[in-house]
């Protein structure tokens, strides 16, 4: 395992299919992110108006940017052709963020 490639190693711990299926995985994450930091600052210039970057707007900013973060996440994975692999992952997020806020319940 020493030997193995940084790619060989997401490879088996995605349970993916072949080192491009690693790659075009990264280009999805990529270009999500890229895509949230375009969005960013037209959504917090609605947000905030004409008082610009106020912290209420960047703090709703955040409240609004996780869902649509997953949006577009599972939009590129679909039109990369790997919407099953971000479905999958997206259940498994969720059903952390889930499993953390019952911990703490108890």
């Amino acid at each position: 395992m020493a030997n193995t490639s940084w790619m060989e190693r997401l490879k088996q711990r995605w349970k993916l299919g072949s080192i491009s299926q690693v790659f075009v995985v990264l280009v999805v994450f990529a270009c999500t992110g890229f895509t949230v930091l375009f969005i960013k600052k037209p959504i917090l210039g609605f947000l905030a108006g004409e008082n610009g970057n106020t912290t209420f707007a960047s703090v709703l900013y955040y409240i609004f940017i996780l869902p649509l973060y997953n949006i577009i996440l599972l939009a590129y994975g679909f039109l990369l052709g790997q919407f099953t692999f971000f479905w999958e992952f997206e259940k498994r997020s969720v059903g952390r963020i889930i499993s953390a806020f019952r911990r703490t319940k108890k």
